[in-house]
């Protein structure tokens, strides 16, 4: 199912490489940094859909507002993510739960529990170097975003240059 899902994503982004690349990086990221955070077998469901259909939104948000913005695409994006994982019956809390994550993905003050932290941290790990982020940028992230400890090493050894070091 989760890889159905994840061709759903390719399909929905439509030849957008750069979109699809980052979703199958954040992915990447959120089950290495999960291997280490003892996640009971419905949290890696939600954080890998989470991971897969963080920023489906984002179509729609620059169709309709012409924008990327992170607080158009968390309006747009739960409507678009439980559209595509209707046809998988998935049990209506893990629905829930993913759409709240992608819904808020951007909020970082609604961080409510490790899925949802680990899912930030990916997405981090990935913006960094997609972004260009400064050396000042990197270590603010670090301090006030970064908590587990598989992904904050992942980050200093990422970004070493960054400022950052154990």
């Amino acid at each position: 199912m989760i890889t159905n899902i994840m061709a759903d994503m390719i399909r929905y982004f439509d030849g957008d490489v750069r979109r699809i690349n980052h979703a199958l990086k954040v992915h990447s990221f959120a089950h290495i940094i999960s291997s280490e955070s003892n996640l009971d077998e419905q949290k890696k469901v939600i954080l890998s859909l989470a991971a897969i259909l963080h920023d489906i939104g984002i179509k729609e948000a620059e169709r309709k507002y012409n924008s990327s913005s992170g607080k158009h695409q968390e309006i747009e994006g739960p409507p678009i993510a439980r559209e595509i994982m209707s046809p998988y019956h998935l049990d209506p809390d893990v629905v829930e739960r993913v759409c709240f994550i992608i819904g808020n993905h951007h909020s970082y003050a609604a961080i409510d529990g490790i899925d949802f932290q680990i899912l930030v941290e990916a997405d981090f790990l990935v913006n960094i170097f997609e972004d260009s982020m400064s050396v000042e940028s990197v270590q603010n992230i670090h301090k006030k975003i970064f908590k587990t400890e598989m992904g904050t090493r992942l980050l200093m050894e990422m970004y070493p240059h960054g400022g950052l070091s154990a």
